[in-house]
């Protein structure tokens, strides 16, 4: 596989387009991220004349500024394998031949929005759900605000039963689905859209929630949280840190762990007392 994200033609917009099936089944057409008023269609050539039927067909909305740039100016980042413990994140086009048999490998194309996993958060998350996963017997997780699904493909991989993966964004739902198809996860893992504060009353042993402050303030005050077993919180910045901290302290819960090992960005272990 030749990755499709060598270069990336992206077109800023003031407004949301409707995107018929002709773009859609386009080769080059790599996806649109949508963002309150505005969004991003994403191409892999150079694609003006299909950016101006767009236009045409949907009056009212302005071509703001257009980009051309490789994926890893995009990410910020290399897309190329890495390891967590013993597992192996590898893009579709590049998949280690690993002669040790421990290691599991996760096959994760990254997208156009979600990143590579090397976030500090990611890697803090899908460092616990392994902690997690070895140590105790986990069969079920919800992960909210899944991006590619990393997070949901390395509980499967850790040989979770029942993984459901959520994000409100569709792009996100997308992307999560090739993913769980690339890696055969079919029969552990169900994509779907929705807002993470509407779908705390779902059972599971994991909650996991690597997501923005705003959010993350009424997810934990959702009555849903002490049903959990565990539940790991993440994509803080140290003062969110400390505000959550401070309004799960008022509850029933114990934390096991705080991780924030580049002083910015933290992630949250605990779990409900019994």
């Amino acid at each position: 596989m030749i990755n499709p994200y060598n270069n990336l033609y992206i077109y800023y917009l003031d407004g949301i387009p409707n995107i018929d099936t002709e773009v859609q089944d386009n080769g080059a057409f790599l996806g649109i991220w949508e963002d309150e008023a505005v969004s991003f269609l994403f191409f892999s050539c150079f694609c003006d004349d299909i950016v101006k039927e767009i236009l045409k067909k949907n009056k009212g909305i302005i071509l703001v500024e257009k980009y051309e740039m490789t994926g890893e100016q995009w990410h910020g980042d290399k897309i190329e394998p890495y390891y967590v413990n013993n597992l192996c994140i590898c893009p579709p086009w590049k998949i280690p031949v690993e002669n040790n048999k421990t290691i599991k490998k996760i096959v994760l194309d990254p997208g156009v929005v979600f990143g590579t996993g090397r976030h500090q958060t990611t890697e803090d998350c899908l460092y616990l759900i392994h902690r997690l996963c070895t140590k105790n017997k986990i069969e079920s997780v919800l992960d909210i605000g899944t991006g590619t699904g990393l997070l949901s493909l390395g509980a499967a991989a850790l040989d979770c039963k029942q993984v459901m993966a959520c994000d409100f964004n569709l792009l996100a739902v997308k992307t999560t689905l090739n993913n769980i198809r690339l890696n055969k996860f079919e029969d552990r893992i169900m994509a779907f859209q929705a807002r993470g504060e509407q779908i705390m009353g779902i059972g599971c042993d994991l909650l996991v929630a690597n997501i923005h402050y705003d959010v993350m303030q009424h997810m934990i005050e959702s009555p849903f949280l002490l049903e959990k077993k565990y539940f790991i919180l993440s994509g803080l910045l140290n003062s969110e840190a400390k505000k959550v901290l401070a309004s799960l302290s008022q509850k029933n819960v114990h934390i096991i762990e705080r991780r924030c090992p580049d002083g910015i960005w933290n992630t949250i272990l605990g779990k409900p007392l019994t």
